[in-house]
Order: structure tokens, then C-alpha cells, then sequence
């Protein structure tokens, strides 16, 4: 029974990586190599994470909700924007198109940081002896952290390599940018100020994850029409 819940664990928080790559055309391009990279950039910009977390946040033993903190957390956090933006715009690819490239770099950033934070703890918390939902919720938020990325890699496309993008377009690009990057200090408000529970965090990413989505694919749409 322990196994079978990992694995129904570990298939819920991993195999949508998997079907996303070999359901769309990002298989038929052999992008893989492209998502490789990307996961590599992660882990280096992962380790630069930690070192400015271990550096400058102070260890807090309460729960309590602090602005300033929350605030220098967020800034660094768009270390992770600027390591898109290397996977991005610095590295080499193969001839693929902008379309299939963000895709890629998206699938991989966000399959690396699933691995980096949920492996480890699905391994040592889903064999358990007593069943919990604790690890179907991580494999939900896994899901939802998967289309947050592949949408902000989608604007990150639109902000770096798009250069002919109608001029009335560039703010809200950049503002659900920076919603999406900051979603982990939003996720920290809502969970020490309004006491949100674990359940309805993930239920609120899934759902602000597919609104998301929707506005990054309509941009997306809306930036590859010819200027008239």
C-alpha cells in the first residue's frame, strides 16, 4: 500500500512533464537537449538562491507574517527571471522555433525544480504507514508550478526575444510577469496573514495558474499577428 501511494504520488507530480513533452510537437523537434540546459541553469540559479536566502533572510521561529522579509524574499526570487532569461536568450539551441523554445526551457526549469523540492520528501513522506494527502496536494502544486513556468517563459519569449510586439501589450506582459514571480511571496501572505490551509493554497495556484495560461497564450497569440 505504501508503494502504491508513492508511486500514484510520484506519477501525479512528475508525469505530466512527460505527457506534456510527448503530446506536443516538442518530441516530434527533439527539443530534449534544449530542456537539459535549462534544467542545468536551474540548479546553478537554484544554488545562487540559497546562498542569497542563507545570506540575507533571517531565520524566523514564528509564523508571523513579516514585510521585509517577504519583500527581500521576492527580490530574490526574480533570480529565477533572470536565469529564464539566460536559458533563453544566451544559450544555444538547435533551429527551433520561439514558439517550441520557451515550451522547452519551461518543461525542463520546471521538471528540475519538482525533482530539487519534491523528490526527496515524496521518497521519505509517501511510504509512510498511514495514508495522507499531503503528497497528492504536492503533486497538484507540481502541476500547477509546471504551467506557471511554461507561462513565464512564455512572457519572458515576448519580453526578450519578441522585438516587433504592439507597444500597448508591453505592460501587461510585464505585469503578469511579475505576478508570477512573485507567487510565492503571494502564497506566504495568504498561508501567515489570512491563515489559508495547505488545500486551498494549491486549489487557489491551480486556478491562478490557468488564468495565467490563458492570458500568456492570448498574448502570445496576439504578439505573433503581423503590425498592420
Amino acid at each position: 500500500m505504501t508503494l502504491f501511494h508513492f508511486f500514484n504520488c510520484a506519477i501525479l507530480t512528475f508525469g505530466p512533464h512527460a505527457v506534456y513533452y510527448s503530446a506536443t510537437p516538442l518530441s516530434e523537434y527533439d527539443t530534449l537537449g534544449t530542456s537539459v540546459k535549462a534544467a542545468v541553469v536551474y540548479l546553478a540559479t537554484a544554488l545562487v538562491k540559497l546562498v542569497c536566502l542563507a545570506t540575507f533572510l533571517q531565520v524566523s521561529e514564528t509564523e508571523v507574517f513579516d514585510p521585509y522579509q517577504e519583500a527581500l524574499k521576492a527580490m530574490i526570487g526574480f533570480i529565477d527571471v533572470a536565469g529564464l532569461y539566460y536559458a533563453l536568450a544566451q544559450l544555444t539551441h538547435r533551429n527551433i522555433s520561439q514558439n517550441h523554445k520557451f515550451q522547452a526551457v519551461g518543461l525542463g526549469w520546471a521538471f528540475a525544480d519538482s525533482v530539487l523540492h519534491r523528490l526527496a520528501p515524496l521518497w521519505v513522506g509517501a511510504r509512510g504507514l498511514e495514508f495522507t494527502w499531503d503528497y497528492v496536494l504536492q503533486g497538484l502544486e507540481a502541476n500547477a508550478n509546471l504551467v506557471f513556468t511554461i507561462s513565464l517563459a512564455a512572457l519572458g519569449s515576448l519580453m526578450w526575444l519578441r522585438k516587433n510586439k504592439p507597444k500597448s501589450l508591453i505592460p501587461i506582459i510585464y505585469t503578469c510577469a511579475v505576478i508570477i514571480a512573485t507567487m510565492p511571496s503571494i502564497t506566504s501572505y495568504l498561508k501567515r496573514v489570512n491563515g489559508w490551509h495547505f488545500p486551498k493554497i494549491v486549489g487557489f495556484e491551480l486556478a491562478t495558474s490557468l488564468v495565467m495560461a490563458f492570458i500568456s497564450c492570448q498574448l502570445f497569440i496576439l504578439c505573433q499577428r503581423p503590425s498592420l
